[in-house]
């Protein structure tokens, strides 16, 4: 099974072979300030499971140790790398084509999740 996504204008492509290593939905202030969102999915997947497939991406430093990828074009979030998790890299699941063909299993840094509902018609 070979999984695919790509950023909101399509340039940058990515692929990775098999389920991932794990995923989650991440909850902390730097990831909520990176995608301008009130959490972020990722997708961890092995270093040498995975391959960019379309143009590379740009790169910044958000912060000592950690090196986000993102599309010079649009400027869709692709990415995360930390030297906290040598030897993976974190894809953002929602860009993946089919998102469905992974399950999420579980919650980052809940310590830092904001207090908005979910579903803002429940309590």
């Amino acid at each position: 099974m070979t999984l695919t996504g790509h950023c909101l204008c399509g340039a940058c492509r990515f692929a990775f072979d098999g389920l991932p290593k794990w995923t989650g939905h991440c909850h902390c202030e730097s990831c909520r300030r990176a995608t301008a969102s009130m959490m972020t999915t990722f997708a961890g997947v092995a270093d040498g499971a995975w391959r960019w497939t379309g143009a590379t991406p740009a790169t910044y430093r958000s912060s000592p140790g950690v090196t986000r990828h993102f599309c010079p074009t649009c400027g869709s979030q692709l990415a995360f790398r930390s030297a906290r998790w040598p030897g993976e890299t974190h894809f953002h699941a929602a860009l993946l084509d089919d998102p469905a063909q992974i399950e999420i299993e579980g919650n980052l840094h809940t310590e830092e999740r904001l207090s908005w509902p979910l579903d803002p018609d429940q309590p």
